[in-house]
């Protein structure tokens, strides 16, 4: 019986061109520009300021723009009238002097002045040892699931896997490096929350093949993937548009504390659902998966032992 509904691994040469073209032009930029570092890595300062009422952020952009504090991030903290203020390090200005002249320029022409609330300074090394730390995870993370996955399924699974998964980090990092996005803490979260995610969506297939594996022996191999897919896709599609849309209400109403890392969770759920169908299962096919890594050898002697 012929249960496939869709060519998913008939077109797996297709998809994995233009996710090669992808990995290509996201290695070349992570290579060229690489990644805008928030000063959570770089180093810099953070400073609180308070109003009485609303905070208009794009008037406080542009008056700190114009003090010359261009690449000063401003954001909402907590409520309307609390601001957050990231400036990242001048060589030869104090985070006191900094938080001095910030002040000064936001109340210089202004009938609601703001109070200083709060600074912190992150130090260059403190953002070394947290960049340093936080690309570990992701080595980490990755051998984790390498050895997870060898030991629950097969190994040739296990690489597609990874594939799967290195495909789906590098390709969203790389839409960070090409819009300069900045990278900070949230996105680094963002990115290991997307290999789970990711890896989840392809141990269900992956549960499927294996599954079909065992029960259509006559069945090809490309088939099995093809059905294994299919019966699956109508739960991919549901929770992927579930996270999909929770994740658009975040980066449209969840101000800017989150929106890189809700855009680093849309790109990487997109990203995660394509990667289980068009790359994790094709790449065990071409690694050579077949019934036999599969299909549990049955005991010697195993007739007999009904027998009295």
């Amino acid at each position: 019986m012929n249960r496939k509904q869709i060519d998913f691994i008939g077109n797996r040469k297709i998809a994995m061109t233009f996710s090669g073209i992808l990995m290509v032009v996201a290695i070349i930029s992570l290579a060229v520009k690489g990644l805008h570092m928030g000063i959570d890595f770089t180093g810099g300062t953070i400073i609180e300021v308070g109003y009485q009422q609303a905070a208009d952020l794009t008037a406080i952009r542009k008056t700190l723009s114009e003090s010359g504090f261009e690449n000063a991030s401003v954001q909402n903290f907590g409520t309307t009238k609390d601001v957050l203020i990231r400036l990242k390090l001048q060589e030869g200005v104090s985070s006191a002097d900094q938080s001095t002249r910030v002040l000064e320029a936001l109340n210089k022409n202004t009938t609601t002045p703001g109070s200083l609330r709060r600074v912190e300074f992150v130090g260059p090394q403190v953002g070394d040892d947290l960049a340093q730390d936080g690309f570990l995870a992701l080595l980490y993370s990755t051998i984790a699931i390498l050895i997870y996955v060898a030991w629950r399924f097969e190994w040739k699974f296990s690489v597609g896997a990874i594939i799967a998964t290195f495909h789906d980090v590098i390709v969203t990092l790389g839409v960070f490096s090409v819009f300069a996005l900045e990278f900070d803490l949230t996105v680094l979260a963002a990115i290991l929350a997307l290999i789970g995610y990711s890896l989840n969506d392809t141990i269900v297939i992956y549960d499927r093949i294996r599954e079909n594996f065992r029960n259509m022996r006559k069945t090809s191999t490309i088939d099995i993937m093809n059905i294994a897919i299919n019966d699956t896709l109508s739960r991919t599609i549901m929770i992927s548009m579930t996270v999909f849309l929770v994740l658009l209400s975040l980066f449209f109403l969840g101000g800017e504390v989150i929106h890189n890392f809700s855009i680093a969770l849309l790109f990487g759920v997109v990203f995660g659902t394509y990667s289980s169908i068009f790359i994790a299962s094709p790449a065990a096919l071409i690694l050579g998966i077949s019934h036999e890594d599969l299909i549990v050898p049955e005991k010697e002697g195993a007739h007999l032992d009904g027998m009295p």
